[in-house]
């Protein structure tokens, strides 16, 4: 199993969960985080002063997903998240040692369906 962890800029959101629901995800946590990369923020005024803001506003998208799936579900949130500009966020595919469902008690791949 792969956890596949996205971070994408917010406006994307409805377009990456409709790109995923295409392909069958059902699943998935959403979650508003701040962070930095090569964007690196930028200058806002207020009221006169100056001020950088250097973490931006960013959604981490979090799946899990059979070994088989992880790159269809990656490379799907790139065609659906991608602007073209210095900040559409990356895709982290990470591998995920067990799934337990709490409710059943499932393991492994029938937990995740």
């Amino acid at each position: 199993m792969i956890k596949v962890e996205a971070l994408i800029r917010p406006q994307k959101l409805e377009d990456v969960k409709s790109a995923l629901s295409d392909i069958g995800i059902k699943g998935l946590t959403v979650t508003e985080v701040r962070g930095s990369g090569k964007q690196k923020g930028y200058t806002q005024h207020y009221r006169g002063a100056e001020y950088t803001v250097n973490l931006l506003q960013k959604l981490k998208i979090e799946i899990v997903v059979k070994d088989d799936d992880a790159q269809e579900v990656a490379q799907t949130i790139v065609k659906a998240a991608r602007t073209g500009e210095i900040g559409d966020g990356k895709i982290f595919l990470i591998p995920v040692a067990e799934v337990i469902r709490i409710r059943t008690g499932e393991e492994g791949d029938a937990a995740l369906s």
